[in-house]
């Protein structure tokens, strides 16, 4: 900021005029010739006043003679009257110093950087896709607006669902006064024999011969994170194939785990469905022994998964190319409604005797979102082999966040430890299943009935569980969003679960109108 010396004693913006005010006594001096930063700290004795105007927004200043200052002394000077015209106090006795020199009738040019962060190389990541969808929908004041990214549950009035039993079982905990003490690493022992038996049955052998190391995650992303990994220091090299497309996440994961991935088939545009060719092609193509990537069931975030029939193939792919089934698991029960189908493609795999990982989430099933509840589980040949993976899983977790939550652990281990509240619990999860069904259904009558140009729209009823994908191109959805208000992903993904019935043919409306208007 330029300014002049209006009497030894005072400083005035030569913009402005206005009085200035003193500066902190600490800044940096940049010297651009030399490229470095010299931090300067003054005393309030010094006999030159630098001050920041109150009518500027920034301090910087150029600086006229960089070699010549660095090589003066910048010691602050302790015994000299504030104000005084010594000048040589602070640059040094030197009297050939070409900035002082300088005429321009008392005016100081000088490169002052305040507060120079040391995180100045960071730059802004960029917002998240998904929750950047909430944030953009709660400055929109229409009132027709529907929040249709974020895959949380939502009533019929479209409010968030907190599932009665969960209500439940957090009395019983107030009743039986727990405490909040540190869980060990692996979690909670209650909560680990109940996911590992929802998932793999109670009766099923894998758990009689105690071949499941099972340690509770930060609900599906960390569980998922924690596995990965496990594969970074354990399988050097290994490589994850993922579907394309799949939950945006995923991605995210891997690379922070530094462990390398590439992608399969799995979403046809043509048909709006599987491209199960194009999948197993891909699965074969694999180099022999890599992770293979699978959504248990209601694939995130197109809806559509393999039948019975096509998981058979799947798994005689896998097991020829000698590669690790790894399978993403959070929607159980609340795909279909049915704990037991929703898990039958990871029993599938472990009836074969195949060795597999696989994350667990309690979000949507239980409505525990922010509770962070989730399991890694890892299927293996033998109980000793358990037993170590299940040590190296603590040893991975323990530098990560030390032992996990114990809320979360104890809802899900008091409602699975009782047969009552089991059942309640089966019961919600039915209903909500059931509402997402329902929305399903209208919205595919709305289409159907309102579209008169032939467009076969059945594909909305293939799918399953709380997602949608519209085939909606990245145009069309921002048409969606700009047009009629209606907050989605980039991809064309909605969440049935952020639908009412009310909604379901002003949403019609809105896709006919994108699909067939917007290119």
């Amino acid at each position: 900021m330029p300014a002049r010396l209006h009497n030894p004693n005072s400083l005035q913006c030569i913009h402005c005029f206005c009085p200035l005010d003193f500066i902190a006594p600490s800044f940096t001096l940049f010297l651009p010739k030399s490229n470095t930063v010299i931090p300067i700290h003054l005393s309030l004795s010094l006999s030159l006043s630098l001050s920041l105007c109150l009518k500027m927004t920034s301090t910087m200043l150029s600086l006229s003679s960089a070699s010549a200052i660095a090589s003066s002394s910048l010691a602050p000077q302790h015994n000299r009257p504030l104000g005084s015209s010594d000048h040589a106090a602070v640059w040094g006795k030197n009297k050939s110093n070409s900035f002082m020199k300088t005429k321009s009738r008392g005016r100081i040019t000088m490169a002052i950087a305040v507060n120079v962060s040391r995180f100045e190389g960071i730059t802004m990541a960029p917002p998240d896709p998904i929750l950047g969808v909430s944030e953009a929908f709660r400055a929109d004041t229409h009132e027709m607006k529907l929040n249709l990214g974020v895959g949380a549950y939502r009533t019929e009035e479209l409010q968030p669902y907190v599932l009665n039993v969960v209500k439940k079982a957090e009395n019983l905990m107030l009743e039986r006064g727990e405490n909040k003490e540190y869980l060990p690493i692996e979690g909670l022992a209650a909560f680990n024999k109940v996911t590992a038996e929802l998932l793999f049955g109670a009766d099923n052998p894998v758990i009689e011969q105690k071949r499941v190391a099972t340690v509770q995650g930060l609900s599906g992303t960390g569980s998922l994170r924690l596995a990965a990994a496990l594969i970074e220091r354990y399988f050097p090299g290994a490589k994850v194939i993922i579907s394309s497309p799949t939950w945006g996440n995923h991605k995210n994961i891997f690379n922070d785990a530094r462990v390398p991935w590439s992608e399969y088939r799995y979403y046809d545009p043509k048909t709006v469905g599987l491209d199960f060719d194009g999948m197993i092609s891909d699965i074969k193509a694999a180099p022999e022994g890599s992770f293979v990537l699978l959504h248990g069931c209601a694939h995130n975030p197109t809806g559509i998964d393999p039948t019975p029939e096509q998981w058979a193939t799947i798994a005689d792919v896998i097991e020829e190319k000698n590669h690790i089934p790894f399978f993403d698991v959070a929607y159980q029960g609340f795909a279909s409604g049915s704990l037991d189908e929703d898990a039958s493609s990871v029993r599938l795999f472990a009836a074969r005797g195949m060795e597999l990982l696989v994350a667990q989430s309690y979000s949507k099933n239980l409505g525990l979102y922010a509770e962070r509840i989730g399991a890694i589980n890892v299927l293996c040949s033998s109980a000793d082999a358990a037993t170590r993976v299940k040590s190296q899983l603590k040893r991975l977790a323990r530098p990560m966040y030390s032992n996990p939550p114990v809320h979360g652990a104890r809802v899900v281990a008091n409602i699975v430890g009782s047969t009552a509240l089991f059942n309640e619990w089966k019961e919600e999860m039915e209903m909500m299943a059931g509402r997402i069904k329902s929305v399903r259904q209208k919205l595919f009558d709305s289409l159907s009935g309102t579209d008169k140009s032939g467009k076969d729209w059945s594909f909305i009823l293939k799918q399953i569980g709380m997602f949608s994908f519209t085939g909606l191109n990245t145009a069309q959805s921002d048409n969606m969003t700009n047009k009629w208000h209606v907050y989605m992903t980039k991809d064309g993904r909605i969440s049935l679960a952020g639908l009412s019935s009310a909604k379901c043919e002003y949403l019609a409306d809105a896709i006919i109108d994108s699909f067939h208007n917007v290119k």
